[in-house]
C-alpha cells in the first residue's frame, strides 16, 4: 500500500486571551504513513474515529514553564514538527480510536481504545495502552456519545456527584453550564436524587434544552440577573461550579448553611483571568464545604459502575445529550474556540474518520 496522508493538528503558538484558529492550533496534511510497514516497536497503530473538545484543552496552552494540574502541550515555535510521530506539538486529547495494527500482547487489531492520549490526527503509532480503556459499543449508540454524555464529561459528572453532593431529597442545587455535557449530566443526576434544579446557561435555545431534561428553574445569565433567581428560588444546599467569577460570587451569598460547593471548573477565567472572588468569608460564616472535582483522581473507584450504568440509560433514553458534531479533523481549532467562547450549542465533537 503507497503512504496515504496523515492529517493533523498541530499547538503553534501560546494565546494572549482566546485561541485563534490558524495561529494557536495549525491543521497540516504535510505528513504521510505507510499503514502496512510502519515501525510500531512494541506498540500499536490506531485510526482515530472520534475527538472531544473540551474547557480544560485551554489550560493545556500554555509556556512549558506555567505550572498546573496538566501537562501542556509543546508548540511549535519551542520545537520544529520534522516527523510524522513527533509528539511534542501536535494536540492530543480525548478520543476515539480502532487498533489496525499491533505489536502489544495486549492490544489486539480491531479493539476500540478510549482515552485522554489520542492525538489529533488520522493515524498514529501508540506505545503502551497506558490511560487508555477498551471499549465495546452499545448499538444504539454512536462513537461520538463515548467521549461526551459517556465519556469524561459525563465520568466528571456522575463521579463528582457521588462523591461529594451528599444530596438529600428536598434541597436545592444551582448548577452552571447546565446545557453542557456536564452540567446537563448534573441536572438528570440532581432530579433522579430528588432535588429541586435551578440553572444557568448563555442562550434561550440552551435555557429550553435544560428544561426538557428536568430543570425546575432555568435562565439565561446574560439577560437575567443571577442574584435575583437565587434570592427567589433559593436558598442552596449544592452548587456545581463550571465558570466562577461573579456568579460563584452570588452563588455563596445565597448559599444555605452546610452548602455544599463542587467545583469542576471556572471557564469566565481561562482566556482572560481569573476575577477576584469577593465573598470568601461566607464560607466560615456558613460552613460551607469545598471540594474540587478531577475526575482522573476518582476514575478507578467509579469507572466499572459509570460503564455499567450510563451507556444504558443514554441509550434507553433514561438520560438525555446534545452534541455539536463537526465532520472534519480541520475544524478542531475552531471548536475550540466555541467552546471557550460559549457559542457552542452542545458537547463539541469531532468525526475523523467512519469505522
Amino acid at each position: 500500500m503507497a503512504p496515504t496522508t496523515n492529517a493533523r493538528v498541530l499547538f503553534a503558538s501560546v494565546p494572549k486571551d482566546f485561541p485563534i484558529p490558524g495561529e494557536t492550533t495549525v491543521y497540516d496534511t504535510s505528513q504521510q504513513i505507510d499503514l502496512e510497514h510502519v515501525p510500531l516497536n512494541g506498540g500499536f497503530l490506531i485510526k482515530t474515529l472520534v475527538l472531544s473538545i473540551d474547557p480544560y484543552m485551554r489550560g493545556r496552552m500554555r509556556a512549558p514553564e506555567t505550572k498546573s494540574y496538566s501537562h501542556p502541550w509543546q508548540y511549535t515555535n519551542a520545537s520544529p514538527c520534522n516527523s510524522q510521530f513527533n509528539s511534542v506539538c501536535r494536540l492530543v486529547g480525548y478520543g476515539v480510536g480502532v487498533v489496525l495494527r499491533s505489536e502489544a500482547s495486549d492490544v489486539a487489531p480491531g479493539k476500540y481504545v478510549y482515552g485522554d492520549s489520542i492525538p489529533h490526527q488520522q493515524y498514529a503509532v501508540l506505545a503502551n495502552v497506558g490511560g487508555l480503556t477498551f471499549l465495546e459499543r452499545d448499538p444504539k449508540l454512536s462513537w461520538t456519545v463515548y467521549v461526551g454524555a459517556a465519556g469524561m464529561p459525563g465520568k466528571t459528572a456522575y463521579m463528582g456527584w457521588k462523591e461529594f453532593s451528599q444530596a438529600k431529597k428536598g434541597e436545592t442545587a444551582f448548577i452552571t453550564t447546565g446545557a453542557g455535557p456536564v452540567g446537563s449530566m448534573v441536572i438528570q443526576l440532581a432530579k433522579l436524587d430528588g432535588l429541586k434544579v435551578i440553572v444557568s446557561a448563555g442562550s434561550e435555545e440552551k435555557v429550553q434544552f435544560m428544561k426538557t431534561i428536568g430543570a425546575d428553574v432555568a435562565f439565561n445569565y446574560k439577560t437575567t440577573d443571577t442574584r435575583e433567581v437565587l434570592a427567589r428560588e433559593g436558598p442552596i444546599e449544592i452548587y456545581w461550579d463550571n465558570v466562577g467569577g461573579d456568579i460563584l460570587d452570588a452563588a455563596l451569598e445565597h448559599a444555605n448553611i452546610f452548602g455544599r460547593f463542587l467545583m469542576c471548573g471556572m471557564i469566565s477565567g481561562y482566556n482572560t483571568g481569573y476575577e477576584p472572588i469577593k465573598n470568601m468569608h461566607l464560607t466560615f460564616g456558613k460552613s460551607l464545604t469545598f471540594n474540587g472535582i478531577h475526575v482522573l483522581r476518582l476514575n478507578d473507584k467509579y469507572e466499572a459502575e459509570f460503564y455499567s450504568t450510563v451507556p444504558t440509560l443514554l441509550a434507553n433514553g433514561e438520560m438525555k445529550y446534545t452534541e455539536e458534531v463537526h465532520q472534519v479533523l480541520e475544524s478542531v481549532g475552531e471548536a475550540i474556540l466555541r467552546v471557550q467562547k460559549g457559542t457552542n450549542t452542545a458537547k463539541a465533537v469531532i468525526v475523523v474518520a467512519e469505522e
